[in-house]
């Protein structure tokens, strides 16, 4: 069976408004997909490792093409149970919020844990490269003001992140759901969640 693993970002539960997008996708999806799993891992409530220097000393012997034994290796267990349930995954589907122009830090520190060198890229006379093949990611996103067009574009840091970070890892099928902006009165908010749940449940198709 197939796993599409959803990265929850948003600690808000109910009250989400990239939730509420969120859960259109994945009505469509389960009735597209009848033959997927969908797993769920809220970064609200799960405890990720911490970079401690002895885990930081191990990426950097990873960097340079060793193996790493010992205690070092242990500590890096957990991190590779992560790497490990992100790797089993055949799609993705990250729900975050826009925070201060970019994504909350939880979310960053998940991608801190998993994006390590040998396990999901690594470096070749070419350059890198990227170790997870052929799968696709649908990024949900909600924002509080219009970040579309014009100067607002610019302080747009949340989509050219993601999609550099997983793009460096290999997933260049990355589609964006974005609704925006949330916090310009509560119709317009209402008319924009509908129109990214529409847009979302067309990105179900995957």
């Amino acid at each position: 069976m197939k796993k599409l693993l959803h990265i929850i970002a948003t600690p808000r539960g109910e009250e989400s408004r990239t939730l509420k997008v969120a859960d259109a996708f994945l009505e469509e999806f389960r009735a597209e997909h009848p033959d997927w799993a969908v797993e769920d891992l809220d970064l609200s409530k799960e405890e990720l490792p911490s970079l401690t220097l002895k885990r930081v000393d191990g990426k950097y012997i990873l960097l340079s093409g060793k193996d790493l034994s010992g205690e070092l290796k242990e500590a890096w267990e957990e991190i590779v149970r992560h790497i490990e349930r992100f790797m089993s995954a055949d799609g993705y589907l990250i729900s975050t919020p826009m925070w201060n122009f970019s994504i909350p830090y939880t979310l960053k520190h998940y991608i801190d844990v998993i994006i390590q060198p040998k396990y999901l890229f690594r470096y070749t006379a070419a350059g890198s490269e990227g170790l997870v093949k052929n799968r696709k990611m649908v990024v949900i996103a909600s924002r509080g003001g219009d970040y579309s067009a014009g100067k607002a574009r610019a302080a747009d840091f949340q989509e050219p992140y993601l999609r550099a970070i997983f793009g460096l890892v290999g997933i260049t099928d990355i589609s964006f759901v974005v609704a925006q902006p949330m916090d310009m009165g509560p119709e317009l908010q209402k008319q924009k969640i509908n129109e990214a749940q529409q847009a979302a449940r067309a990105a179900a198709k995957f």
